[in-house]
């Protein structure tokens, strides 16, 4: 069931901004109107163009963060998941909480045995239903409760059972914190599933947790390094290491993604949730980067609070516990201001955390209500022209309509012609035509002279500075901060001393022999 709200009960707030409004602006909004303080285990998603998912981010204007056309699609979720939600200190927080773990077993993210599966299905069936009623619930009451990507039969009366004879008394808030208290103790509580390639090929999912960095293959844990442990994350193009410690061995361990985006994306959520989880203090959290020797790579510094601050917080907070609206629609509209031929707004629809924060007309966020049947997909889509329907139509039924358009086919006719006409090659007497030997031993000499260029342009900048860092003594940050990297030091001792005492050795030998002589 989706957080829908009724329509007497919605609300609207207008608020100018310019185009300039950071993410943090945004995030605050929402919160703000659903009278959320506990806000830090929160974030905004959205999704690229290239179907690649992005946190929002809230040192940055919302508007040059989307690179897509509008209007803008993101998502109101949990981000970082609390390791113990038993101290949480208000329901509101714990409600939203509960509606993203029960998404998360709905698409298979909170993977379950059975009997943890049962008793998390018989909490959300007594949140949502109330006491078990023989004259209200027939027999097969459970089976109009889609909880799990595989639910069976047995499963249905496991939880039917749990719920008549376990639950009775329990409020919907004690329901939900049963829920909560449950899913924490599971593997895969809080994983959002990255997936990747390992260095054998064979495909894994990476997740980022309270507890540390986690593996999996199908649905086996096979590796777990806590945040203590870890040393360092890296990432080069599409190549993403976790450099740590395990029994006190030094281990790296190496991955692949689709895409470089996708890499950086990985990376810079593993950064996030270290520095979250693992620090004590917000001002203990450094600006990290993603580098090698000579390049600075990708900078980046998480700039909230960490956990250990939030709970803190959390027991400070003295105000009346706000009221759990479980049947309640919130809308927000806030005008950004700008340039007259650019006026524009934002329209927030807030629901569960998965709710649709979408950017149109000029940055609207729409009035659709988040639906679980999306989301299978990368990113909640319109159901305007076509919507979901277009994106799972056969190629056969696609092709079918472009026949039947006679338009449609003259268009693709005239532009096949145009572009015969521009690719056509001019005549070329027979004799003047090269080879076919020829033209690769062309192709290849060209490819050749171009790798030699590259290589000489890549020296020529190099080994100046390569020189500069391991002989000079300039104190430059840039310089300074390459020079304390570990792959430097460790080539600067292991590699360049060595290689430096040598030339010196055969240098003074050729000069001792040519003065002998």
């Amino acid at each position: 069931r989706d957080w829908s709200w009724s329509a007497g009960a919605r609300r609207s707030v207008s608020r100018a901004v310019d185009l300039d409004t950071k993410g943090q602006f945004l995030l605050d909004h929402v919160c703000n109107h659903y009278n959320l303080l506990e806000r830090d285990y929160f974030g905004i998603r959205y999704v690229d163009p290239d179907k690649q998912r992005h946190w929002l981010d809230p040192s940055k204007p919302v508007v040059r963060q989307m690179k897509c056309q509008q209007p803008y699609t993101m998502c109101f979720r949990v981000k970082f998941y609390p390791q113990e939600p038993i101290k949480i200190k208000e329901e509101l927080t714990r409600y939203l909480l509960y509606l993203q773990l029960k998404r998360d077993a709905y698409h298979g993210r909170l993977l379950c045995p059975f009997a943890d599966a049962a008793y998390v299905g018989a909490c959300i069936v007594q949140a949502e239903l109330g006491e078990y009623d023989p004259d209200e619930h027939p027999a097969d009451y459970i089976a109009e409760f889609k909880l799990f990507p595989k639910q069976t039969l047995r499963l249905e009366r496991r939880i039917m059972e749990i719920h008549k004879n376990e639950m009775r008394g329990q409020t919907p808030a004690m329901a939900e914190l049963n829920l909560l208290q449950r899913a924490h103790t599971l593997d895969t509580y809080g994983v959002d599933p990255h997936p990747c390639k390992d260095f054998t090929g064979v495909t894994a999912f990476l997740g980022f947790t309270a507890r540390g960095f986690v593996v999996f293959q199908g649905n086996k844990r096979i590796h777990l390094l806590k945040w203590e442990d870890v040393s360092k994350l890296k990432f080069e193009g599409k190549a993403f290491y976790v450099i740590g410690l395990q029994r006190e061995k030094k281990l790296v361990l190496t991955f692949h993604t689709s895409t470089p985006a996708a890499c950086k994306h990985l990376w810079k959520c593993g950064v996030e949730h270290q520095a979250f989880y693992k620090c004590v203090k917000s001002s203990q959290i450094k600006t990290v980067c993603s580098s090698n020797i000579f390049f600075k790579g990708t900078r980046f510094r998480y700039s909230g609070r960490v956990a250990k601050e939030v709970i803190e917080a959390s027991l400070k907070i003295q105000r009346e516990p706000p009221e759990v609206c479980r049947s309640e629609t919130l809308t927000i509209q806030v005008p950004l201001s700008g340039p007259a031929h650019c006026k524009r707004f934002i329209k927030i629809i807030e629901a569960e955390p998965n709710t649709l924060v979408r950017m149109s007309g000029s940055l609207t966020i729409s009035d659709m209500v988040y639906t679980p049947c999306c989301s299978p997909l990368p990113t909640p889509v319109q159901y305007e022209e076509g919507g979901v329907a277009m994106l799972f139509q056969s190629p056969a039924h696609m092709l079918r309509e472009l026949h039947d358009d006679p338009e449609l086919q003259a268009e693709l006719r005239a532009e096949y012609e145009r572009r015969a006409a521009a690719v056509e090659p001019a005549p070329v007497a027979a004799a003047q035509r090269p080879r076919p030997g020829q033209e690769q031993v062309a192709a290849w000499l060209r490819g050749a002279a171009r790798l030699v260029a590259v290589a000489t342009g890549v020296l020529l900048v190099a080994l100046p500075l390569l020189l500069v860092l391991l002989e000079s003594d300039i104190d430059v940050s840039f310089l300074h901060d390459i020079r304390q990297t570990p792959e430097f030091e460790q080539f600067h001792h292991e590699y360049y001393c060595p290689l430096r005492r040598w030339l010196i050795c055969t240098v003074d030998s050729l000069l001792e022999d040519l003065t002998g002589n």
